[in-house]
């Protein structure tokens, strides 16, 4: 299919969620950007949290992956669904008591105001590469696939892609996001279910005869039982229980959907619900890697890890199932992408810049600076992309929780010793705390052969992390006087 044809699906695309975002837009006002008014419909926000959980890089690098890990993913996927447990009786519980707009108010009345402004801090960059490393995946494939051809540079892809985001959310935020991200995970799913079918169908293959040659190709192993190994399924699991706990219930992006539900009682209900279909779609995904690579073998296609889908979906696929694939991946990028964005210029306007304490600004003097805001954090997220397009790794989910090993572990930390803990600290110092910890990370992530001999630290560096970010903060705690 001509990459023109494509484009127009994008394009048409494009207007249907605006005109989404414009129907849901009507009337917002700070509170609706914010926590969409804490009235949004519990199923709605589970079902979108499955696109903004996924993203882009799970649609190409997860089922790429099968051909170098097989089916180790599903061990990660397991501690998902212990995280997401954990997340729905433990922390939705004290973010509903406390009434928060922005989670990380609960270090600011836990421990002070250096506490809660490192939180913000360290989930701005936490949440700035992830995001622009899912961004960046996915643009590069629609550069490849459509844009190149028209001679458009990729830093002008980039520039597009991000203003389409910024032209549905300005307005509405999470109200808007709640219903666009709902129209996007099911396109998503459904180009899934789709390419799915299709490679049954052309290699004529039925369910147990497709598991079979996988089976014959290595790629369905599942669980690693050598403890010297990353992929150890015991390190696997709890890595994955951690990186859910951080990455999903520590994280305003998540959080600020999950707070603007009605009721404490619906938000439990749409993080455990959460938790059993992820299992399932995920499973799904490695499903189809293990087929893409059979397909692929049959038709000498050598591209491999993120490139092995979109080559192809694009040029070994009938045109439909191109198109398919191009919506599909648009919406499996736009719901973290918006969600992202939204969160972001939150935590900036409420725990950076204190928006909210300013009582002698009005409605409207608040609503033009959260917007100032957001347009300042698009042109951060193109500067990301642009940078992780001179590095381009061949595997960006590897990337980004890698990132997360580092980044999200002197939340997990805090949070940890705020809440299991009744100690007080002394505030001033939490920020030297937590810089501390991951840089010790660092030395032990790259000196791993020196200090332990064959055994290889993965993503349980997280763990680590978290460990000695509360360690440092018992260190300079004392009891308290309550």
């Amino acid at each position: 299919m001509s990459p023109g044809l494509l484009f127009s699906f994008v394009i048409a695309y494009f207007i249907i969620l605006l005109l989404v975002a414009w129907y849901t837009g009507r009337n917002a006002n700070n509170d609706s950007f914010f926590i969409g008014n804490r009235n949004s419909n519990w199923m709605l926000v589970a079902f979108g949290m499955i696109g903004t959980s996924l993203s882009g890089v799970t649609f190409v690098s997860v089922p790429g992956a099968v051909g170098k890990d097989a089916f180790a993913y599903m061990q990660i996927t397991l501690g998902y669904f212990i995280g997401y447990i954990s997340i729905a009786y433990i922390l939705i519980p004290l973010y509903y008591r406390l009434q928060l707009t922005s989670i990380y108010d609960y270090l600011n009345s836990r421990f002070g105001r250096h506490s809660y402004k490192t939180g913000a801090s360290f989930f701005i960059l936490s949440r700035t590469l992830g995001a622009t490393a899912r961004l960046y995946l996915v643009v590069r494939i629609l550069q490849d696939a459509i844009l190149s051809s028209f001679g458009v540079p990729f830093w002008l892809t980039t520039l597009i892609i991000l203003l389409m985001i910024l032209l549905y959310t300005f307005e509405g935020g999470v109200k808007t996001i709640v219903y666009t991200d709902t129209l996007q995970t099911t396109c998503m799913l459904a180009g899934l279910v789709i390419c799915v079918c299709y490679i049954l169908h052309a290699m004529h293959l039925n369910l147990g005869e497709s598991f079979h040659a996988m089976e014959a190709r290595g790629l369905t192993k599942v669980f690693v039982t050598d403890p010297y190994d990353k992929l150890f399924f015991i390190k696997q699991i709890l890595a994955g229980a951690f990186i859910t706990i951080t990455m999903t219930g520590l994280d305003q992006e998540m959080m600020q959907k999950n707070i603007s539900v009605k009721t404490l009682k619906d938000s439990t209900k749409n993080m455990v619900s959460l938790a059993f279909i992820m299992v399932v779609v995920i499973g799904l995904f490695l499903y189809l890697g293990g087929l893409l690579h059979l397909y692929g073998a049959q038709q000498q296609v050598t591209a491999t890890g993120d490139k092995l889908f979109p080559e192809l979906a694009l040029h070994h696929m009938p045109p439909v199932i191109s198109v398919i694939f191009i919506i599909a991946l648009i919406s499996a990028l736009f719901p973290s992408a918006d969600g992202a964005l939204t969160a972001l210029t939150s935590s900036l306007c409420i725990d950076i810049l204190d928006m909210q304490r300013r009582s002698d600004w009005t409605e409207a003097q608040r609503k033009k600076y959260r917007q100032r805001i957001h347009l300042l954090m698009a042109f951060v997220f193109l500067l990301f992309v642009l940078i992780f397009n001179k590095v381009n790794n061949p595997s960006m989910i590897g990337v980004i929780l890698k990132v997360a090993t580092y980044t999200y572990g002197p939340l997990l930390g805090l949070f940890a010793f705020g809440i299991f803990s009744k100690r007080k600290v002394y505030d001033v110092l939490v920020p030297v705390v937590c810089i501390a910890a991951p840089l010790l990370c660092y030395i032990i992530d790259t000196n791993q052969t020196a200090f332990f001999g064959n055994f290889q630290i993965g993503l349980e560096l997280l763990i680590i992390n978290g460990l000695l970010t509360f360690l440092g903060l018992l260190l300079i705690s004392h009891k308290s006087e309550d």
